[in-house]
């Protein structure tokens, strides 16, 4: 099979960005010299368009998968899609979400099992990281957290080192 056919076989089968689509044709031990014009012919009728999966996986990340802005803009770049793509597609998808109440939602599934009082120290700092790592700006997990009457936000901050916008 040519390296033409391999890649719509590639790309029937999911949609793939431009670095990805090179990666796999590299796999399957084509040369640079058969995948550029491949890419090239691909990209030319559209059927392999960095900005249209940048904007379905960022979609994905947001709406499916329910993660903060950071996360996801780091899932679209791991695709191979450059910084300005990648930006345009992750602001172009929190467009359509209502980033906090996704910030609300995730609380409310970290905090569901929680049952007994306030959070102590340590499982605030639990649920902050847990936040962050979802892609939450720290700062707004804090202060969601305190209006959520999360007695021990102000000593969980100072234990971390605070946020210095107190």
């Amino acid at each position: 099979m040519d390296a033409y056919t391999t890649a719509l076989t590639l790309l029937s089968r999911r949609e793939l960005s431009t670095a990805q689509l090179r990666d796999r044709l590299k796999r399957r031990k084509f040369t640079s010299e058969e995948i550029d014009p491949v890419i090239a012919r691909l990209t030319a009728d559209r059927t392999l368009d960095d900005a249209r999966v940048a904007v379905a996986s960022a979609r994905l990340e947001a709406s499916v998968r329910r993660r903060g802005r950071r996360r996801v803009l780091q899932r679209v770049r791991q695709l191979g899609i450059n910084e300005d793509t990648a930006r345009a597609a992750v602001d172009q998808a929190f467009g359509d979400v209502d980033e906090s109440a996704l910030l609300d939602d995730a609380i409310n599934r970290r905090l569901r099992h929680h049952t007994s009082g306030p959070l102590d120290a340590k499982a605030m700092a639990r649920v902050v990281r847990g936040l962050v790592a979802q892609g939450f700006d720290a700062g707004q997990v804090y202060a969601r957290l305190r209006r959520l009457g999360t007695a021990v936000a102000d000593e969980a901050i100072d234990e971390e080192g605070g946020e210095g916008d107190r």
